[in-house]
């Protein structure tokens, strides 16, 4: 398992935009991808669980990948953070 822990800088937190994008390129991946906020472990390629969890600008969340392409998973939600959502 790999993982990396970031802070949300989009004024708007994980919105439907960004989830959408991270849900979409989590498909991509046969590995399992879970975002940890608070008390709450989500799915990470499903759009639904992450607008659920809430997650709002200054959050600290951790990005867990674990399976098979787990470190492109992990090097996919780094890139993705880079578009303006995380750090």
């Amino acid at each position: 398992m790999v993982s990396k822990t970031m802070i949300i800088k989009n004024p708007q937190g994980l919105h439907m935009r960004p989830a959408a994008l991270i849900s979409k390129e989590m498909e991509n991946f046969p590995c399992s991808v879970r975002i940890v906020y608070k008390e709450k472990n989500v799915n990470a390629k499903s759009l639904i669980n992450i607008l659920s969890a809430g997650i709002k600008q200054n959050a600290e969340v951790t990005f867990e990948c674990d399976g098979d392409l787990e470190e492109e998973a992990l090097a996919k939600i780094d890139e993705l953070a880079s578009q303006n959502w995380g750090d």
